[in-house]
Parts: structure tokens; C-alpha cells; sequence
């Protein structure tokens, strides 16, 4: 039996998750799933220049998980690149320090782990949730009908 996945630690979101080939609409193409903890892996390695460890640090996985998952990142990327596919950023199994969340019904407060969590409990499951953070990334990332500033 594999043992459960650890969250990855993650910094950044995107304000744009989904890019599309010039000339080529998002109904005509194939579309490649980035995970969120892959961007981050990919931005944490190649943008912000960290080594490997300081990156599996930063994520709070192990540095054969953190080359797992930046190898999954970076093979998607070159696919959808020479292939000409879409690459849409959603989901994962990640969790962030930004981000803190109550339930309205049951008080829960709680991290974001999975993007369904902006929308719903985790542990009732009540779609009256808000966050607890006032910042601007709040602002931008926690959009959402469910969802109250």
C-alpha cells in the first residue's frame, strides 16, 4: 500500500490559468493540466534560481519529491510547447500559508489543500465560507460566487 501524497508548500498563484497557442481556440486543442505545486516547483527552480534543496525545503517535501514533481512540470510544458496543446494551471494536492479560510456554518478555520477548498468546507462541506486574510492576494485568488471578502 503507497503511502499517502504530503502536501507540497505553495507560494504563488497565477492570475492567468490557462494559455492558449496565438491563432487556436481552447475548444480546438488538446489541454495539458499543470498542478499548481508544479508551477511552483518550475518558478521556485527556474525563476527564483534556488537550488534543490533550498526549493524541497520551501515546499516541505523531500528532494526526491521536489524532482518528481518539477520533472512532471517541465515534461508537461515541453509537450503542450512542441505539440502546440493548451496548458490550463488547476488543482494539485498542495497546501499555502497565505491562505486561511472559515466556515460560516461550523467555524472551522482552516489552509487551503485542494482548489475545492475556496469553495466548500472540507469538514461540513457548507458552501458559506470566507477568507480570513484581507490581503491582495486574497483579493485576486479567492474569487468565487461562494466566496466573501
Amino acid at each position: 500500500m503507497p503511502r499517502p501524497t504530503k502536501f507540497r508548500r505553495v507560494e504563488f498563484f497565477p492570475e492567468n490559468t490557462c494559455f492558449v497557442p496565438l491563432g487556436k481556440s481552447k475548444c480546438q486543442i488538446e489541454e495539458i493540466l499543470l498542478k499548481v505545486e508544479e508551477l511552483e516547483a518550475m518558478r521556485l527552480k527556474d525563476i527564483e534560481g534556488l537550488n534543490q534543496e533550498e526549493c524541497a525545503l520551501k515546499m516541505q517535501v523531500s528532494r526526491q519529491t521536489f524532482q518528481n514533481v518539477i520533472d512532471s512540470a517541465r515534461k508537461k510544458v515541453a509537450v503542450a510547447l512542441t505539440e502546440g496543446k493548451a496548458i490550463k494551471i488547476s488543482g494539485g494536492h498542495y497546501t499555502t500559508k497565505m491562505c486561511k479560510f472559515r466556515c460560516v456554518d461550523c467555524g472551522e478555520i482552516y489552509e487551503i489543500n485542494y482548489e475545492q477548498d475556496i469553495y466548500a468546507c472540507p469538514k461540513c462541506g457548507s458552501q458559506k465560507v470566507m477568507c480570513t486574510k484581507k490581503g491582495d492576494f486574497c483579493r485576486r485568488w479567492c474569487k468565487g460566487d461562494n466566496v466573501n471578502d
